[in-house]
């Protein structure tokens, strides 16, 4: 009787490790994120937060360029401000990249890397218009070049983009930058510390070429920042005119 009852046992035992073999193999397999990915995902949105501390340091480094006072301390502070930028504005090519390659692109990424472009980008215009560098003293600086309406104009076609961008992306469709708005990123990104190292270089006053780069220079950017909306602007108009008639066609008749 006793043999009887444990064999029951066992064999009930079996049966009951067997279904939770069975109820396991049934259910979905979650993989967990390694380390390594975990990792690879902290590191373009690192890249991104990085270029914002630069962008920063680069704001108060202008802060302490005083072209009426010495001369040479002016120009060095100058150079390291454009070399400062320029690093900032390199790595908007990497935390893109890193996050692409390593397919970690995140909503935060999406949202402050562009947002932190434009700290740096119109920032840097903002500054450069301002009388600090805009104007030319008497110790034989140029200005920037930099004047208020270019800087509106930049404004607007950010905002113009901007605002295209949120509007189609809130419909559930892609918006990303096209290569015109990463030419027009390459050109404002050359622009603003050119215009700087310009502004600060002792003598630049009187050298023509000096003068006539810098208008070039100015002058590209400017024509740059208003193409490169237009392609934003036809492919929204697209895509709202396709939305129109998907939503004209499929909207339900009224009973005769």
């Amino acid at each position: 009787m006793y043999g009887r009852t444990t064999e029951l046992a066992t064999d009930h035992a079996q049966r009951i490790v067997a279904a939770l073999f069975d109820l396991a193999a049934a259910l979905p397999l979650r993989t967990m994120p390694s380390a390594t990915q975990g990792f690879r995902r902290t590191i373009p949105n690192a890249i991104t937060l990085s270029r914002l501390a630069l962008a920063l340091a680069f704001f108060v480094g202008l802060e302490f360029v005083d072209r009426t006072g010495d001369k040479e301390r002016a120009a060095s502070l100058g150079f390291f401000c454009a070399m400062l930028f320029a690093v900032a504005a390199g790595t908007d090519y990497f935390d893109g990249y890193l996050a692409r390659r390593w397919n970690v692109v995140s909503a935060f990424g999406r949202v402050a890397d562009p947002l932190v472009d434009k700290i740096l980008i119109l920032g840097g215009f903002i500054y450069l218009a301002a009388p600090i560098f805009a104007t030319e003293p008497t110790q034989g600086f140029l200005g920037s070049g930099i004047q208020a309406w270019m800087v509106v104009v930049i404004l607007l076609r950010e905002f113009l983009v901007t605002s295209l961008r949120s509007m189609i992306e809130s419909m559930g469709i892609p918006f990303g930058a096209d290569i015109f708005g990463k030419v027009k990123m390459v050109i404002q990104s050359f622009c603003v510390p050119w215009c700087l190292f310009t502004a600060t270089r002792p003598n630049a006053a009187g050298e023509m070429s000096w003068i006539v780069v810098r208008d070039v220079v100015i002058w590209i950017t400017i024509a740059a920042s208003l193409l490169s909306a237009i392609p934003y602007l036809f492919r929204a108009m697209r895509i709202l005119s396709a939305a129109s008639m998907h939503a004209s066609t499929t909207k339900p008749k009224d009973p005769a």
